[in-house]
């Protein structure tokens, strides 16, 4: 397994980006069942699929 890298806030905050706790039941959740209906526009599309990733990289991230 690879070593856990913590996260860097100073850059996070840098990025616009704020920290979030969720449970990693809820985040497998996230990864699985976030959804578009098929006639959603691109843009939010993409922010599910960007969700998604994040959620499942949280999990992989921490060794879940």
């Amino acid at each position: 397994m690879t070593e856990t890298v913590p996260t860097d806030p100073r850059a996070e905050a840098d990025r616009g980006r704020i920290a979030l706790w969720l449970d990693p039941d809820d985040l497998r959740w996230l990864a699985r069942h976030c959804r578009c209906p098929d006639d959603a526009e691109q843009d939010v599309r993409d922010r599910c699929a960007r969700l998604r990733f994040r959620a499942g990289a949280a999990l992989h991230k921490s060794g879940l």
